[in-house]
């Protein structure tokens, strides 16, 4: 019988991407902040209540590695970009979803980007505060691919280029700017920590701002070739910045990323399998797992997982955080060993497919089938590795 070691460190066998379902007396609270009728202050304490029974729920369930919930945050990623010095809330654009659209907010330039005093850091030291000894404090926050992506939306462009004469400017700030918060992470206790990407999910869909996943370079179409070389450009980018911003990190610190392709209100922005992006996402990403979305058909195969290095783990998201109906353990069992057949079972762990609400609407289940989704992971994993 072949024995798996025990993981002692991020990624865990059984673990969770980072957000969770918000209490109802915790939307409420934020409404009436938003309507002025409570104070910051009164809202903070209403999060903290929340967030200290969400890290003991966490905790009873048997995760080793537990977050806040996001529960501080109305989006996965724009409140961390508000947070950045230089950046500023704007009530425009929004996302288009498979049948729906998002909320009109974004993230737009007001001056050069830096990372000094930034709130998430604050936000980090409550969790680390109430977690149980042995238990790991994980801080999400989107990576800074996705923070160039908002910056280059076309209603944010002008801004962009008004503050960054060159991309090499912009991309050297960002970086200066992620590497200021991870000190500040690191220096306040953090030892995992997680960027959430989808980038990555942008590039294989069939239009990511225009670009065609099916063009290839190769291509007698000139408008394909384009597109085709555009999105070269952006991989290449995007892989640049990502690894910049990681640039003289602590030996010691777990650096994470998560891959998924939309995740509003159970619905999806994007579909593509991971070939399109494999290189340079798994060889050269300076990541020490990844969490992959693979609960449907439109993650595509394993195959792309043939290239992640041969020190990288991979937590495969086969366990939809989408809705409620729990999945089939043998199934999901199956599907661990399939994926085995790129990256050993020894590198292997797994996890829900995303988190339970990238925003604070959330996604369409209950709470309940939301911690019942948890255990099934726990227990198949417990099952697959002991």
């Amino acid at each position: 019988m072949t024995t798996f070691t025990k993981r002692t460190r991020s990624p865990f066998r059984y673990d969770i991407v980072g957000s969770y379902l918000r209490p109802e007396e915790l939307k409420a609270a934020r409404a009436k902040f938003a309507e002025g009728k409570i104070t910051q202050a009164e809202l903070k304490d209403v999060e903290d209540k929340f967030i200290i029974e969400l890290i003991k729920k966490q905790e009873e369930v048997g995760l080793k590695a537990v977050t806040d919930g996001e529960f501080r945050r109305s989006w996965w990623h724009l409140d961390f970009f508000w947070g950045l010095n230089g950046v500023e809330k704007v009530n425009d654009g929004g996302y288009q979803f498979h049948g729906e659209y998002t909320r009109a907010e974004t993230a737009r330039l007001s001056g050069p980007v830096s990372g000094e005093n930034h709130p998430f850091v604050e936000d980090f030291k409550f969790v680390r505060d109430h977690v149980s000894e042995g238990i790991e404090a994980k801080q999400t926050f989107p990576a800074p691919a996705q923070l160039l992506a908002e910056l280059y939306r076309p209603e944010n462009i002008e801004a962009t280029q008004a503050v960054y004469s060159s991309e090499e400017a912009l991309v050297e700030d960002v970086a200066k700017a992620y590497q200021q918060v991870i000190r500040d992470l690191y220096d306040a206790g953090a030892r995992t920590i997680q960027l959430d990407d989808c980038t990555w999910g942008m590039i294989v869909s069939e239009n990511p701002e225009g670009v065609s996943t099916k063009s290839q370079l190769n291509s007698d179409n000139k408008e394909e070739r384009e597109k085709a070389e555009t999105r070269r450009k952006l991989k290449e980018l995007y892989i640049t910045a990502n690894n910049k911003a990681l640039e003289g990190a602590p030996e010691d610190l777990v650096i994470n990323t998560h891959v998924c392709r939309g995740n509003y209100h159970s619905t999806w922005a994007t579909e593509g399998g991971y070939n399109e992006v494999a290189q340079p996402l798994f060889d050269r990403g300076n990541y020490d797992a990844y969490f992959l979305e693979y609960d449907t058909d439109r993650a595509g195969g394993f195959e792309p997982l043939e290239h992640v290095s041969d020190d990288k783990y991979v937590v495969l998201g086969l366990v939809t955080s989408k809705d409620g109906e729990l999945e089939d353990r043998e199934t999901l069992i199956e599907r661990i060993h399939e994926a085995a057949e790129f990256v050993p079972l020894e590198r292997l762990c797994l996890s829900p497919q995303c988190g339970f609400a990238s925003t604070e609407e959330g996604n369409i289940l209950t709470e309940e089938q939301q911690w019942d989704k948890i255990r099934l992971v726990q227990s198949v994993a417990e099952e697959v590795w002991g």
